[in-house]
């Protein structure tokens, strides 16, 4: 699919922008991302899971509190748990936020480097990629009837020659709804797709 591959591509030209790793959290909505790219030290993301970082990380408070883009260095948010000074012994020393698109839909991403702060120019390709990011990954504002009712029934636990029966379908025409449904919500697979719907109120 063009947009995979497009995402992809944006991706591998963010990580050589990022040597210490990147996340980017995409059309956040009731506090969770639509789709999720990050490419961290595992032993950091580990970190930060297990102790709840996300609710309390100042960089994502600054994400929702503006758009924009600014050094991790220039934000001036309290820290009261050190998740700067302990993200630090994980190589992310330096590093750059970007915030994009309307709070009910926000991308936010973080970018790190263990060497030296991130220049001018390096901010804004990396703002680019995630403005692009953010516009390529927009949820579709509706599903055709046919691939809502090929979602709902799987969904709800049919399998494919049941729901087609109830559809009064081919196995083969409900295989074709749900290849849309996943090619329209950018899902590798169906399951995914049911939860890319549900997050984005479709279902």
């Amino acid at each position: 699919m063009a947009e995979r591959a497009t995402i992809d591509k944006e991706l591998t030209d963010l990580a050589v922008l990022a040597p210490a790793g990147y996340f980017v959290g995409l059309h956040i909505r009731f506090a969770s991302p639509l789709l999720t790219y990050q490419t961290y030290n595992p032993a950091w993301i580990e970190h930060y899971t297990a102790n709840a970082y996300a609710m309390r990380d100042p960089m994502t408070a600054w994400g929702f509190s503006t758009e924009g883009a600014a050094r991790w260095s220039e934000i001036d948010i309290p820290d009261p748990f050190g998740i700067m000074l302990e993200a630090d012994q994980f190589g992310l020393t330096f590093g750059v936020q970007v915030s994009v698109g309307p709070i009910v839909s926000r991308t936010i991403a973080g970018a790190a480097r263990s060497d030296r702060e991130f220049n001018d120019a390096e901010i804004k390709a990396i703002s680019g990629i995630v403005g692009r990011l953010h516009a390529l990954t927009e949820p579709p504002e509706r599903l055709t009837p046919a691939q809502t009712e090929a979602l709902r029934l799987i969904a709800a636990g049919d399998r494919h020659a049941a729901a087609a029966a109830k559809l009064n379908i081919s196995e083969s025409a409900l295989k074709a709804r749900l290849t849309s449904a996943r090619q329209r919500l950018m899902a590798r697979t169906t399951a995914e797709a049911i939860q890319r719907a549900k997050d984005a109120r479709l279902l």
